[in-house]
């Protein structure tokens, strides 16, 4: 039987780091697997080394048919969103976990860290970061040389964010550490070290947005004002789409970015992509999308262009279509994941017959809302109800085959 390899985790000071047992196993080794970082710690190991770099599912592919007895080497904990779970998946190992970077951070700080969020962007992309990190009291974040502290701390002023103060830790562990507390601005301007973690910590109350934001409340194209979803139709629509916090979400038409905003806020964990034709709205929707702090991608263009660059979606809503919505429905359900959603907003009975139509020609099972609402409206010392443009609320899905061949919701 093959014996398993050992994942052991390594501090920023090098083998001071590791226990007598972890310094006995590395010697005993053949081969000594890590990153050029990792592996200069042992200078006079007397076995192989292999570098660890890019190309993980390669390098996995190789170990699997190497017999030596092996030691690969990872930062920290190997299992905090380290090479470890990979490893664990595809190979034969034990895991010998080192302090990771977060827990020396909040050491340093003299706080608990049961009760943070842990994020990373870490060979990640930023985008989406602005609705990950709102209203959370205490944030912990893995970085790398491109989202660095300070590029961080730009990017979360650019959506408002100064409610936070950061706890830096750079080469933690390490002779070089270093540690303090910065204002955003402050972290904006700073210079550190490429090898750090950043916490952040919301000192003051931000704003709070609940689900329903007033319409007033977004940046409207002037002088055709009430171009945006309403409110209490945007709150239906939204439940019908049963979005979940990893959702996928097409927003088709998005205008002042009210429904995407919305979604965003949800799927937190997941990702939005909107479209849109008309530049002016389009511009309106990145303001809210800065004040509203969600961060998703906007393209300019007459749905159904665009659509090829988004991945598959687990739901879909349409507040405008331009004259395609026969092509623009295809489309849609064709891509739309398993047990997903298409709602379609529909002012007119005509649309609404459009869409039913097409819905049925894909196989798609369909329920339709007609939403019409009044809001009270002072007159005098009295109050009066004023309607709102009626609404087809239009919610659509795949059918589904239950085991006697049937059609079930």
């Amino acid at each position: 039987m093959t014996q398993a390899m050992k994942v052991i985790g390594i501090g920023d000071d090098g083998t001071q780091s590791l226990l007598p047992l972890y310094r006995t196993w590395i010697e005993e080794s053949e081969l000594l697997v890590g990153g050029e970082r990792h592996l200069s710690f042992f200078p006079d190991y007397p076995g192989e080394k292999l570098v660890l770099k890019g190309g993980l599912t390669a390098m996995v592919e190789q170990l699997r048919e190497e017999k030596r007895k092996t030691v690969i080497l990872a930062s920290g904990d190997p299992l905090f969103y380290g090479i470890g779970s990979l490893l664990a998946k595809k190979l034969q190992v034990e895991i010998y976990p080192h302090l990771s970077s977060i827990q020396l951070a909040f050491a340093r700080m003299g706080e608990a860290w049961q009760d943070a969020a842990f994020l990373s962007v870490h060979g990640r992309s930023i985008k989406g970061l602005a609705q990950r990190i709102d209203g959370k009291e205490k944030v912990a974040l893995l970085t790398d040389q491109e989202n660095n502290p300070a590029a961080i701390a730009r990017y979360l002023l650019s959506f408002g964010m100064n409610e936070y103060d950061a706890f830096v830790g750079e080469n933690l562990g390490s002779a070089g550490e270093r540690t303090g507390w910065y204002s955003l601005e402050e972290m904006a301007d700073g210079g550190f070290a490429d090898l750090n973690v950043v916490i952040l910590r919301k000192r003051r109350q931000g704003p709070i947005w609940p689900l329903g934001i007033a319409d007033e409340q977004f940046s409207q194209r002037k002088p055709d004002k009430g171009l945006i979803t309403k409110k209490e139709v945007r709150i239906l629509s939204i439940a019908q789409l049963q979005l979940h916090a990893k959702s996928i979400v097409w927003d088709i038409g998005t205008c002042t970015g009210s429904v995407a905003i919305e979604a965003a806020r949800i799927a937190r964990e997941g990702e939005v992509y909107a479209v849109e034709k008309n530049a002016d709205d389009l511009a309106n929707c990145r303001e809210n999308m800065a004040k509203f702090r969600t961060d998703f991608t906007v393209v300019h263009a007459k749905a159904p262009e665009g659509l090829d660059q988004f991945p598959d979606p687990d739901a879909v809503f349409i507040g405008g279509s331009g004259g395609e919505l026969r092509e623009l429905l295809g489309i849609c359900c064709s891509r739309l994941r398993p047990n997903g959603r298409i709602v379609v907003n529909a002012a007119t009975i005509e649309t609404l017959y459009e869409a039913t139509q097409a819905f049925a020609a894909e196989g798609f099972e369909t329920s339709v809302t007609l939403a019409q609402l009044s809001r009270s409206k002072p007159i005098l010392s009295m109050t009066r109800f004023e309607g709102l443009n009626p609404i087809y609320i239009i919610t659509a899905w795949a059918k589904q085959e239950d085991k006697q061949g049937g059609d079930s919701q």
